[in-house]
């Protein structure tokens, strides 16, 4: 019998691309999340009953252990940026990271990949990088041989980063932004999955950090968006405090109507995270170890960034239409 990975946050962004490649490779794949039944899209990643959404909450000990029975190998992939609530970032990142690294231990897992974040440290300036760096530290409590994979900004289809830029490129002349002298080093979700894979086959431990080829200023992650999308807009640069300013009042009306509010845009905490690189440390073990080459942004993101085009897939063929002559 095929052996077995158990993916909590299968369902997620980078989840679902770890869990279709280890299909891919034969593995029989169990989905742990919290609402199964909107995952059942992951069904169609590999044979019928090859790949199979489970339901779990990673609060419980319970819950986590059934969702760990007969697995030979655990990934976490499970991250938030809320700071409140049942799923805040130190119940999900310490707490829960931690329960999955102990049981899995228990129950005799073979590998464990801890799906990190470049900047995770117990000591950081924001809640969300000590609460990646506490959850280390409890999945090396808990499990000594986990290997950790810190990505960079991840991109992809469905990536909260471009998509959110590109979008917000449609609603105006100006594009606001708060960190644009921060640098990145967007990695393709592909990628990740890759060295997720690579890392379970080859027995890899300890600290990855994954970045793709190339590392840029937000100002000049956005002006490429921008190229790509075909829109002129003008891009400030917001003070640190204005965006603190900003957060603190949107996070506040999220608290006083009990979440029916979301506060998507940009909180406090992320601005504190903005006032670092989120680049890979010079030295580190990245990509190539994991037998991984990246890809760049620029030759993937074409390829869904087209909907926030002025006439979305049909901008090309009206750009062309300008050149025809009148007869």
């Amino acid at each position: 019998m095929s052996k077995l990975v158990t993916i909590f946050g299968g369902s997620g962004f980078v989840g679902r691309y770890i869990a279709r490649a280890m299909a891919a490779e034969g593995w029989r794949v169990r989905v742990a999340c919290r609402r199964p039944n909107e995952a059942l899209f992951v069904k169609s990643y590999g044979a019928v009953g090859q790949v199979e959404p489970v339901l779990c909450n990673i609060r419980n000990e319970a819950s986590v252990a059934a969702a760990l029975s007969g697995a030979q190998a655990v990934v976490n992939c499970v991250g938030t940026f809320d700071t409140m609530g049942a799923n805040n970032q130190t119940a999900l990142h310490v707490e829960g990271a931690g329960r999955i690294a102990r049981l899995a231990s228990a129950a005799g897992v073979h590998s464990l990949v801890h799906v990190s974040a470049i900047g995770a440290d117990a000591e950081g300036g924001s809640n969300y990088a000590r609460s990646k760096g506490e959850g280390e530290a409890a999945v090396l409590a808990g499990f000594p041989n986990a290997l950790i994979l810190r990505p960079s900004v991840v991109f992809g289809q469905e990536d909260g980063f471009f998509n959110r830029f590109g979008a917000q490129s449609r609603l105006g002349p100006i594009l606001p932004l708060v960190g644009a002298e921060t640098r990145f080093q967007p990695v393709y979700v592909e990628d990740v999955a890759q060295a997720a894979l690579n890392g379970i086959t080859r027995g890899a431990t300890g600290v990855y950090e994954l970045g793709g080829p190339e590392a840029k200023s937000l100002r000049a992650l956005i002006k490429d968006v921008l190229t790509e999308v075909k829109r002129r807009r003008l891009v400030i640069n917001l003070p640190f405090f204005v965006g603190s300013a900003i957060g603190g009042v949107l996070s506040g009306v999220q608290a006083l109507t009990l979440g029916l509010f979301k506060n998507t845009l940009i909180t406090p905490d992320q601005v504190r995270q903005l006032r670092s690189d989120n680049v890979v440390t010079p030295g580190a073990k990245g990509l190539a170890e994991l037998g991984v080459t990246p890809k760049a942004y620029e030759t993937v993101f074409g390829d869904y960034m087209w909907r926030y085009r002025p006439a979305g897939q049909f901008t090309a063929i009206r750009d062309s239409a300008k050149n025809l002559k009148k007869v």
